[in-house]
């Protein structure tokens, strides 16, 4: 497995969120690195009403995470992964039963967008999907959908998942991001042989519409509410409860083979890099295929261990999960890998190949960590919000 070293008796130049690690912010156990999101109900009733206003303008108005066309490149396959350890699986939650047979592909109910605000400002999302974990709270992406790495900022603003969204819709409500966990070579080196993220999120909160009150029901009021050219307004709300109760939760594997068959998800929308547009980024699409035997590179990004996919998607997919022994009829398989790069095999401007890190055991490590921590809930049964 590479390994970054800092060199002896030298300053280290390392960008993004080195600096958030000096600060405190940042908190790393060996491999494992953590960062708070929304540190309390406040907080987090803050960023879900963000999203949520005026029926959801703002998730409407979210464009999808965006590669530069120029990064879009042929990548480099070169000897076969290593894994660091023992094969390992945790099983995944949801449909009990099977649907019966099915010649469509059918959607995971665990598939969703993440959205959140980048360091210019801008509203975006990726794909991501809920997975397995103790307190069913976990949803897993790529680092570069959690963390800024295109300015010096730390976490991305705002951030919420949204499973099964639709056009500004939330049907089984939108979670907030409580505690980000991804590789510590991640979260200070900007790796992108590590770029997965575990993210908690607190129960799941849903809006029943908006009712405009006067200044001392505002003032006593301390569920999610938002004043506005001098009126005052509370959100109903209510606790849509935990995600993986209400989506289920794909399972997780690590040191798997390469070369076995995956079926990757996710939302594409971004043209391909000669302008050609064949996706909306409304309705999730997914890809078939097996994993590269082979360890993939990519030097302008200084990726050596991914492994590749043949996938003519475009940005959007982002984040989105490779699951390993995928069941049409239940929904669920094991997610083995997240969407990280696009690539241009052929030469021809069209994106054909997706890249993703190899799940190996430190993958598990930062799994482990974030899945045995508790969220809780922001809103109680009146609206009011939990201390």
């Amino acid at each position: 497995m590479k390994r970054i070293l800092l060199p002896a008796g030298g300053a280290v130049l390392a960008t993004g969120l080195l600096a958030v690690g000096l600060t405190g912010t940042a908190q790393a156990d060996g491999d494992v690195s953590h960062d708070p999101m929304a540190n309390n109900t406040a907080e987090a009733a803050s960023v879900a009403s963000f999203w949520l206003a005026s029926n959801g303008a703002a998730l409407r108005q979210a464009t999808q995470y965006t590669w530069d066309a120029k990064e879009v490149r042929k990548v480099v396959s070169k000897g076969g992964y290593s894994p660091d350890g023992k094969p390992g699986v945790t099983a995944p939650t949801g449909e009990t039963k099977s649907t019966g047979r099915a010649q469509n592909v059918n959607i995971p109910k665990t598939i969703g967008k993440v959205f959140f605000v980048d360091g210019s400002g801008k509203f975006r999302w990726c794909s991501a999907t809920s997975v397995q974990s103790n307190y069913r709270n976990l949803v897993s992406t790529a680092g570069h959908c959690v963390y800024d790495t295109d300015s010096d900022k730390a976490l991305l603003d705002n951030w919420v998942f949204v499973p099964g969204y639709y056009q500004g819709k939330a049907p089984w409500g939108i979670y907030v991001g409580k505690q980000a966990f991804t590789h510590y070579d991640f979260d200070t080196y900007e790796d992108y042989d590590r770029d997965y993220a575990f993210v908690t999120v607190y129960n799941g909160i849903q809006f029943n519409g908006v009712k405009q009150v006067d200044g001392k029901d505002y003032q006593r009021f301390t569920g999610p509410k938002r004043a506005w050219g001098g009126h005052y307004y509370i959100l109903l709300s209510k606790d849509a409860g935990r995600l993986g109760d209400n989506v289920g939760g794909q399972g997780f594997a690590w040191n798997q083979p390469t070369g076995k068959p995956v079926r990757a998800f996710g939302y594409p929308a971004a043209p391909h890099p000669d302008g050609n547009k064949p996706y909306s980024g409304v309705t999730p699409k997914n890809c078939y295929g097996t994993t590269t035997a082979k360890a993939v590179g990519a030097p302008w990004l200084k990726i050596e261990e991914h492994i590749g996919l043949k996938c003519a998607v475009t940005p959007g997919y982002d984040g989105g999960p490779w699951l390993l022994n995928y069941s049409n009829g239940k929904r669920l398989g094991y997610v083995n890998g997240v969407t990280s790069t696009f690539a241009d095999q052929d030469g021809n401007d069209r994106i054909d190949y997706i890249t993703s890190p190899y799940f190996d055991g430190e993958t598990a490590a930062v799994y482990n960590a974030a899945k045995n921590v508790w969220s809780g809930k922001i809103v109680g049964p009146n609206g009011e919000l939990y201390k």
